[in-house]
């Protein structure tokens, strides 16, 4: 149940507001910016290269900024300072529309918004203290945001043309920067040892997580860059579009109000396994089922697991791994290695590969990915601790 922040100290509303205004933002670029790019007279090809630079530089990005928040512990000011400088950075894409332009404002306004999550991952994590297992109820508002926005520029689609789509980009990052100014800064506790964090990374389980997260990524690349598009060519329109996207993304809300309770029930372990096996049917009923509607709205009801029950999980085993002086940088290599490296990688062999074996073998080869890191979760990734916590409710 949750009560007044006041009665934990913990800031429910804030910390949901900027979780709601930046999924709201990704509830745009995700689905739609790759239509903009299409309507610019752009090829697969470059339109899966461009895409590509907002996962490539979480490659490098989220690590700098959460080696100055660990640093510095300031992350809050790291947050304000990297949200104000992606919306400045963003609006010099109404500046031209031509190619080496849009590669060079993308790769600069990404590299300062795909700062802000990790490190307010890990806020948020510091903030609940003892009650980490209770994330999902903080980070469920980010999915409710990203369904308000998708199926808005859904509807809106069907009047006005595609630029409306950079513009409404630009509405969500001004929020973003607004809304981090009212989340209070909440300070990691101090580590005793102050070992390297490769210590961390070079253990089996850690490793196997890493490359896990990287896979499972790696496979949502041909979603994230062409599902839009390649429904559009199926001839859904805009609005059934937005739909199927919001009901992906509302399945996800679901599982995010139980994952509290998944979590300690289950353990990590059994929940990634049935998380990577759903997404792999996920991935083939969206290749081979385009034409049945119904089966692309059961596709997407799997969302809630191939996203949201795999997000919980990697947070909570990120947490546990990455302790102390280490947090920031934790939380900033699960986002480079999933969300960076495992998305630009799943982009790229996606624009290289639609034009010439379709959408079929894409999706085939996402499928692989998946079941690939179900074998490596089997093997190297036993019974973990996080989420052991008893399942309570939580009160804010």
């Amino acid at each position: 149940m949750i009560q007044n922040k006041t009665n934990s100290g913990i800031p429910y509303w804030r910390l949901s507001g900027f979780y709601f205004f930046y999924f709201a933002s990704l509830g745009v670029l995700v689905p739609y910016w790759s239509l903009y790019l299409k309507s610019l007279g752009y090829n697969s090809l470059t339109i899966g290269g461009l895409v590509a630079i907002l996962p490539a530089t979480k490659l490098i990005a989220p690590y700098i900024w959460g080696w100055l928040a660990d640093h510095t512990r300031r992350s809050m000011l790291i947050i304000h300072i990297a949200c104000l400088l992606a919306l400045i950075t963003f609006s010099l894409v109404f500046v031209s529309q031509q190619l080496w332009w849009l590669t060079f404002v993308m790769l600069l306004f990404s590299f300062f918004w795909n700062a802000t999550l990790p490190q307010f991952e890990a806020i948020t994590l510091n903030h609940l203290g003892d009650d980490t297992h209770h994330y999902s109820m903080i980070r469920l508002w980010g999915s409710l945001g990203f369904i308000v926005i998708v199926v808005l520029i859904g509807h809106l689609l069907e009047t006005f043309d595609t630029d409306i789509i950079p513009l409404a980009v630009l509405f969500t990052f001004i929020v973003i920067a607004v809304s981090s100014f009212a989340v209070p800064e909440k300070l990691n506790t101090p580590h005793a040892e102050h070992s390297p964090i490769w210590h961390v990374i070079k253990q089996p389980k850690v490793l196997a997580f890493i490359v896990v997260c990287f896979l499972m990524l790696c496979s949502h690349g041909p979603y994230y860059t062409f599902y839009t598009i390649y429904l559009e060519e199926q001839g859904y329109s805009s609005n059934m579009i937005g739909v199927l996207w919001a009901v992906g993304v509302l399945a996800e809300v679901i599982i995010f109000l139980i994952m509290h309770r998944l979590l300690p029930m289950f353990g990590a372990r059994k929940l990634l396994i049935v998380s990577l096996l759903l997404t792999t049917l996920r991935w083939l009923l969206i290749g081979f089922f385009v034409d049945d509607l119904s089966m692309l709205f059961l596709a997407q009801l799997f969302h809630a697991f191939s996203f949201g029950v795999f997000h919980a999980v990697g947070i909570s085993l990120v947490h546990e791994y990455f302790t102390g002086s280490h947090q920031g940088r934790g939380q900033a290599l699960y986002s480079s290695v999933s969300f960076g490296a495992g998305v630009a990688v799943g982009t790229l062999i996606s624009g290289l590969v639609w034009d010439m074996w379709g959408a079929g073998v894409l999706f085939v080869f996402a499928s692989c990915c998946t079941l690939l890191a179900t074998v490596i979760v089997w093997k190297y990734i036993q019974t973990s601790t996080a989420g052991a916590k008893g399942a309570g409710g939580i009160k804010f």
